[in-house]
């Protein structure tokens, strides 16, 4: 049995990395805020693991939420907003320090942070071995059990009852997906609602036979604040524990989502890229547009488009505008958005990024880049750069890589004029940033 060592968290790392000092060791664990006690077991030279914590730190003044102790879902459910916007804002600024940057960033809170979540993936498992059927978040550090969230406070109130309404019809009907033995039926529930009230639901099964409808059938009497769309039946045998939509049948209504931001309309479909936080995304893409200021009559390319919404608020009044994507859904989804807008100037590809930008015969004075978490891919970066526009804009998820890539404009020529943050995601760990980037003068 290993060792328990005990020790306080002296340092904390974006997003989820912390340094524990205990009597005669110093040691790197995943998780953890800065000044809780904690509890850890060794697990290298100068590696732990975080077992549990025995003193809260003095910023965890609150205690907003009955899974907080278990689930992995939020990390500063224990803060008040206040403090968790001030504590991200050091995070990030030691961050980007430490990459070099000389950066004192301003951290925009989000406008909601209760409530504020539009799409939710839960995944079916036990609650202990062979137990109860569970529906909803894993637990912390855990690969198999689930948490059942029953009163999730970044949710709607419509997520938790059709979560809730899942999982007790199912309990004792059907087992979960095992994902070592290959064994159950049901491996993910996947909720969508639109800030119109609109909301899909998607089941995801085996393939194994089963008669489905009469769950689908009570769920159109459920009593919901919004009003259910569509309902989608989604079959994947897939060994990986992502949803694979290897068959994909709509049971009721249709596939997507009606919504608005900014005053333009998109069509919302079930497995294309949208952000989680519609009220913030407003906040988001107000922030990049001043940001960037006027480009009207100019040429912008949207690189890692999704639906092409970044593509339509920033470059419905320039020249023309040219979004790519590698998701075909999403760009299919993005030219239906353009038509419903009515933007003749917009045009989208579908290919990888990094094989469409080799030879693209397109010449911008705008550049907007939204990657996902892992960043440009760095076979790519130096091909993007070659379009050598006046400016580019860098939104990024996932400030390690954004930090990482930035590195790398500031080495072909290029400053960095402006750089903010927003809370895009209340309570986890995650935050969005935005950088603008200038070509330095001759």
């Amino acid at each position: 049995m290993k060792k328990i060592l005990t020790g306080k968290i002296t340092e904390s790392k974006f997003p989820n990395k912390s340094v524990v000092c205990g009597e005669d060791f110093e040691l790197k664990i995943k998780g953890g805020i800065k000044g809780q006690v904690v509890e850890i077991t060794k697990a290298g030279h100068r590696k732990g693991k975080l077992i549990n914590v025995i003193e809260p730190s003095p910023l965890e003044t609150e205690h907003n939420c009955e899974h907080l102790e278990v689930c992995g879902g939020c990390t500063y459910q224990r803060f008040s907003y206040e403090n968790e916007i001030e504590y991200k804002r050091e995070l990030l600024n030691k961050l980007y320090r430490d990459e070099g940057f000389d950066f004192d960033i301003e951290m925009v809170p989000s406008p909601v942070y209760r409530e504020y979540r539009n799409k939710m993936e839960y995944t079916f498992s036990d609650e202990y071995k062979d137990g109860p059927l569970a529906l909803g978040l894993h637990m912390k550090n855990r690969f198999y059990e689930v948490v059942n969230t029953t009163d999730c406070n970044i949710v709607s109130r419509d997520f938790n009852t059709i979560r809730a309404f899942t999982r007790d019809y199912f309990d004792g009907l059907l087992k979960p997906y095992h994902k070592m033995r290959h064994t159950g039926n049901l491996r993910h529930l996947l909720i969508r609602k639109s800030s119109l009230g609109e909301i899909l639901v998607n089941l995801v099964t085996t393939s194994e036979e089963f008669d489905y409808v009469p769950y689908f059938e009570e769920l159109l009497k459920l009593e919901l604040d919004g009003n259910i769309v569509g309902i989608i039946h989604t079959k994947n045998d897939a060994l990986s524990d992502a949803i694979v939509p290897e068959v994909v049948e709509v049971y009721y209504g249709r596939d997507y989502l009606n919504e608005e931001v900014l005053g333009l309309k998109f069509k919302v479909s079930l497995y294309s890229f949208f952000q989680t936080n519609t009220k913030s995304a407003e906040v988001l893409y107000s922030m990049a547009k001043e940001m960037l200021g006027n480009i009207d009559d100019q040429i912008l390319l949207d690189l890692y488009c999704g639906t092409g919404t970044i593509t339509q608020i920033m470059g419905q009044g320039a020249k023309e505008a040219l979004g790519i994507e590698i998701v075909e859904e999403a760009v299919e989804a993005a030219i239906e958005n353009v038509k419903l807008n009515g933007l003749e100037n917009i045009k989208f590809i579908a290919d990888d990024v990094m094989n469409a930008v080799k030879g693209l015969e397109y010449i911008p004075d705008v550049i907007v880049l939204d990657p996902p978490r892992e960043g440009i891919n760095p076979k790519a970066i130096d091909d993007i750069i070659d379009f050598s526009p006046k400016k580019f804009l860098y939104i990024s998820c996932n400030p390690v890589t954004h930090a990482r890539d930035l590195k790398r404009f500031v080495e072909r020529g290029y400053e960095i004029i402006a750089m903010k943050a927003l809370d895009q995601f209340p309570k986890t760990s995650h935050v969005e940033c935005i950088a603008l980037i200038q070509r330095v003068k001759s």
